[in-house]
């Protein structure tokens, strides 16, 4: 089936099998590795991207279905060496230890902060079910989201 995708700014056409992950077409045909496989199985978030604005794990999409979609990947937030105002946040109040959670955890604290504003710590944390960081404890995750949420909606 042939699709078309604008991942990141950037629109190409693809040729893809109907039962072809999106993550794995962004991870394998377009080397955006920032797309983490974590469990395959929908369960920890490391593989969130922004689909049309929308946080969605690409583990649990097919690629066709995101036939016209816009996605932003980890790798598309920064604005040339200008970061994202929720990377920042991240950098600033240690929302990261290893890093294989961050991307995810980054673009679901945009979703976040796009529904709500600036959540509350207790928003945040039921909005985070689903995501899965064994290193942290979530502390500075949720307070990175929070700062980060003030960012945004400052800017």
């Amino acid at each position: 089936m042939r699709i078309t995708l604008t991942v990141n700014g950037a629109t190409a056409d693809h040729e893809v099998a109907p039962n072809l992950l999106l993550s794995e077409l962004l991870r394998e045909h377009r080397r955006l590795t920032g797309v983490h496989i974590g469990c395959d199985t929908s369960q920890c978030g490391a593989c969130n991207i922004l689909v049309d604005d929308t946080c969605v794990k690409a583990c649990t999409m097919l690629a066709v279905q995101a036939d016209g979609a816009r996605i932003i990947t980890i790798e598309g937030l920064a604005s040339g060496e200008a970061l994202h105002p929720m990377q920042v946040a991240f950098r600033e109040h240690h929302g990261l230890q290893c890093g294989f959670c961050t991307p995810g955890m980054i673009l679901s604290g945009i979703a976040i902060a796009r529904r709500h504003g600036t959540p509350s710590a207790e928003v945040i944390r039921e909005e985070l079910d689903g995501n899965l960081c064994r290193c942290t404890g979530y502390i500075n995750i949720v307070k990175a989201i929070e700062a980060g949420a003030r960012a945004m909606a400052e800017a």
